[in-house]
């Protein structure tokens, strides 16, 4: 994953914005359901707490998420873009709570193309994975975890754990990597309005034009920039710190 060139990379997993899983709706009428940004670290943008994970767990969420999406000078990567504080409010959510799934034993085993089967559920397995990685750094680099340690060595660490051949205590280390990337990638390109997608900058750098009411002229003008700014769900044209 880490070989293939980041815009491409990206670009070809847009579609991910469609197929989010399914929650039961709500009704929400004159207000976001949280604050926005409320996720960063009150040092940065003196906003609010995380609403799931601790301290430690969103660094380390941060740290993960900008490399898996890395910044280059032409957009951010996926810390700036609020890919953590997307991920944190679905774990916070009916997501990260599986209402409307089965939860009671007996189990069975999925078959392989069903994708990774777990009873314990998002919001658990993020918790016991950023504590794994954690660990694993910590034994491995003098007491440092994954965000302390330097950018090419979180590389070569989530290079092992991608194939494979690093193992997470009580974890499938290489699912769960695999799930970091899902939905690392369905926050940059979400609509602002979950935390992610800071900016709009998912949108923009694929030219995206986003929830407008109406660009049917534009449907069938192929291999061209639409050249208005995309729009999200509460109608603003830019998604701003303020």
């Amino acid at each position: 994953m880490f070989d293939v060139r980041r815009r491409q990379f990206l670009a070809g997993t847009a579609t991910l914005i469609f197929t989010a899983t399914s929650v039961r709706a709500a009704t929400i009428a004159g207000r976001l359901p949280w604050a926005p940004n409320a996720g960063d670290p009150p040092e940065r943008f003196k906003l609010g707490p995380w609403e799931f994970f601790t301290g430690d767990e969103g660094r380390a969420m941060e740290a993960l998420a900008d490399c898996i999406i890395p910044p280059d000078a032409q957009t951010p990567g996926g810390k700036d873009a609020g890919c953590a504080v997307f991920i944190d409010r679905q774990l916070a959510g009916p997501y990260g709570r599986q209402e409307g799934l089965y939860l009671h034993p007996p189990f069975q085993s999925g078959a392989k193309n069903q994708g990774y089967q777990s009873d314990i559920g998002p919001a658990q397995t993020y918790r016991a994975g950023l504590a794994a990685i954690d660990s694993v750094c910590k034994e491995r680099n003098s007491g440092k975890a994954f965000a302390d340690i330097p950018v090419g060595d979180r590389i070569l660490f989530l290079k092992s754990l991608e194939v494979g051949e690093l193992e997470l205590r009580g974890l499938d280390g290489k699912s769960f990597f695999a799930q970091m990337v899902r939905d690392v990638q369905m926050g940059f390109f979400a609509d602002p309005i979950y935390g992610g997608n800071r900016d709009m900058v998912g949108w923009k750098m694929i030219g995206y034009p986003g929830a407008r009411y109406n660009y049917l002229d534009w449907v069938n003008r192929h291999n061209e920039r639409f050249p208005l700014p995309p729009v999200g769900m509460t109608g603003n044209a830019q998604w701003t710190r303020s």
